[in-house]
């Protein structure tokens, strides 16, 4: 062995072996003393805020969605695997078996996204059950629309990203899901309560698809406001998109019209000329003006204006002018004002910018300078009237607000408070009044004229027997986008209302655009005023002239509560209290998630659903 082995390569080795020994102890050592610290999950995505009503009706809540994937090449009989998953994914086992087979070398190939909870607990059982392991389930944030197609352009749309990407989704983005500055990190988003009332919301729009369809309209628009705060109570935009199928939306049915859209009103301007005007003096009520059917004036260089008028009025005060929607007369109001005055007096009325409301995309609009070349000399009377002027359903909610609240304009909202997860308030409307732009009497004024309009004027079909209302219509011809000029067949109707008179709680404004046969304003649109005027008075309970009282002892009668019970399978919770389902929220083996407040409405999952552990229940109430 001595003659084998060399001295000095046997020290080597020996010495390269004690170092490592020596190594391997020194790392046990301090792998041995080392604390253990605790392990680090993954941080799971924060939850996105919801959107609720005025009351708390759900508009849109969080909920969890899957991406259902299979490896196809370790599926042994595709037939019977097709055949039983084919329920759940809502698919035949035909369309199964294609993806399978197109995809038969594939790692891995996806069979259906955006599986909803219901069904990704039938597939999961399905998969243990048959030992199927080659499926596979992605866990994706998603967020249900439970109204479908309700107030869906205020509300908005959210994209597979998390992010918001139209309406109130995309304007309160930070809110909904806020993002730490420091560490990048989404936190608990927050909800936000819109000013509509989802009920009353429910109730204008079947009156508007009504008048969709009666008129054959291509598209309408029905705002109504609190006229002493702002709040937008109903928006309506038709037509509409379901937001749980807002990829196969048509372009139309995604326009936010009343914020996005700029037209030109016709003849509702003319309470904003007449007001103008009386504010500064320039007209008073007993001036007479007199209609022979045409507006005509004659300029410098010999040139003559002329502008017709539907009738021969004869002689009219301002008041008359406005009861027979004149064009000769406003015409000739119009004279008594300098271009300059007049237009700054419209911008001050907040047309050619925007409201600045919580909405994306909002327009400015079009009001022109009487510097700029496309003024010309029969620009003034022809904006008297609402043409060569574009505004949006937004701004002439805030104009008209100035003559509903006294002459001070109020800025148009839709969110009427934000809370945290806790229930504390972090943001709470309140009116903001703008710059004052009428004296309260010259307010009171327009708006008795109004009054006298609905009575016996071109918006008398939009009076109420038993309680006062002002209106105004408007019918103007729509500019033809491809031969230029005003199309002969395409006409926008629009009317706007302010009731009680006395002391103005609503606006309500409608625009009906391209409708088909009768276009007239006064005949199409002032009866849905009407209508939409006593769906709005009876749901929130106003005093009415001729409403009959009744007398109540004040005792109502209340039966024992009981708590539902969950066995093997889930009950129906409909018409059930919040009150009747809290012993559920205490049970550890269930995730039980209560949005709005009320009655339950709907559930997810269904009633009958086999109860596993560590189910989510989603419950919806109003």
């Amino acid at each position: 062995m001595n003659l084998y082995f060399k001295k000095p390569a046997l020290i080597v080795m020996l010495v390269l072996i004690s170092v490592f020994f020596i190594y391997v102890f020194s790392r046990y050592a301090i792998l041995a003393f080392t604390p253990v610290s605790a392990i680090q999950l993954p941080n799971q995505q924060a939850e996105r805020g919801s959107i609720v009503d005025r009351l708390g009706k759900p508009l849109a809540v969080q909920t969890n969605f899957y991406h259902v994937g299979v490896t196809p090449h370790l599926i042994k009989n595709k037939e019977q695997f097709a055949n039983d998953v084919a329920s759940p994914l809502e698919m035949t086992p035909a369309q199964i078996l294609s993806i399978l087979n197109q995809n038969e070398k594939a790692s891995f190939v996806y069979l259906r996204k955006k599986v909803n909870q219901a069904s990704y607990t039938e597939l999961k059982e399905i998969a243990d059950e048959k030992k199927y392991l080659f499926m596979s389930f992605d866990k994706i944030p998603g967020r249900v629309y439970p109204e479908n197609t309700l107030a869906s352009q205020l509300i908005g749309f959210m994209g597979d990203d998390g992010k918001g990407l139209a309406g109130v989704e995309y304007s309160m983005q930070q809110y909904l899901q806020p993002v730490d500055e420091e560490g990048g990190k989404t936190k608990s988003g927050n909800n936000v309560y819109l000013t509509i009332d989802a009920n009353l919301q429910y109730k204008l729009e079947q009156i508007a698809r009504e008048t969709m369809e009666t008129t054959q309209a291509e598209s309408m628009m029905l705002i109504a406001s609190e006229a002493k705060t702002g709040e937008i109570l109903s928006y309506i935009s038709l037509p509409s998109a379901n937001l749980n199928e807002y990829n196969m939306a048509s372009i139309s049915e995604t326009i936010d019209r009343p914020a996005m859209m700029a037209y030109e009103p016709g003849s509702v301007f003319k309470i904003f000329t007449v007001a103008m005007l009386y504010d500064d003096g320039r007209i008073k009520d007993g001036d007479s003006f007199l209609c022979d059917g045409l507006y005509e004036r004659r300029i410098r260089g010999g040139e003559t204006i002329k502008i017709k008028c539907l009738e021969k009025h004869g002689w009219l005060t301002p008041r008359d002018a406005l009861k027979y929607s004149c064009n000769d007369a406003l015409g000739q109001i119009s004279d008594r004002i300098g271009e300059e005055d007049f237009i700054a007096r419209i911008r001050g009325l907040g047309f050619g910018q925007r409201t600045e409301i919580d909405l994306p995309g909002e327009t400015y609009g079009s009001v022109k300078d009487p510097s700029s070349s496309t003024w010309s000399a029969r620009s003034k009377p022809t904006i008297a009237i609402g043409q060569e002027i574009s505004v949006s359903a937004l701004q002439m909610i805030q104009a008209a607000s100035a003559i509903s609240n006294g002459g001070i304009p109020l800025k148009p909202s839709i969110v009427k408070r934000i809370t945290a997860k806790d229930g504390s308030v972090i943001y709470e409307h309140q009116p903001t009044e703008k710059e004052r732009v009428f004296k309260e009497s010259t307010a009171r004024y327009v708006l008795s004229c109004m009054e006298t309009t609905a009575r016996s004027g071109t918006g008398s079909r939009a009076r109420l027997n038993d309680i006062s209302i002002g209106v105004k219509t408007g019918t103007a011809q729509m500019a033809d986008k491809v031969h230029g000029g005003y199309s002969s067949t395409d006409f926008l109707s629009n009317c706007m209302a302010i009731f009680p008179v006395e002391d103005p709680e609503i606006i309500l404004y409608i625009v009906v655009l391209k409708a088909k046969g009768e276009t007239y304003a006064g005949r199409i649109v002032a009866p849905v005023i009407a209508k939409a005027a006593d769906e709005i008075i009876d749901y929130l309970g106003m005093s009415r002239g001729a409403a009959e009282s009744l007398e109540h002892s004040g005792k109502i009668k209340i039966s024992p509560v009981k708590n539902v019970e969950i066995g093997e399978v889930l009950p129906d919770f409909t018409g059930l209290s919040k009150r009747q389902l809290m012993n559920l929220v205490e049970r550890e083996e269930l995730q039980v998630k209560i949005n709005g407040s009320g009655w339950v409405k709907s559930q997810n999952p269904a009633p009958g659903t086999p109860v596993t552990e560590n189910m989510v229940i989603e419950i919806y109430m109003e």
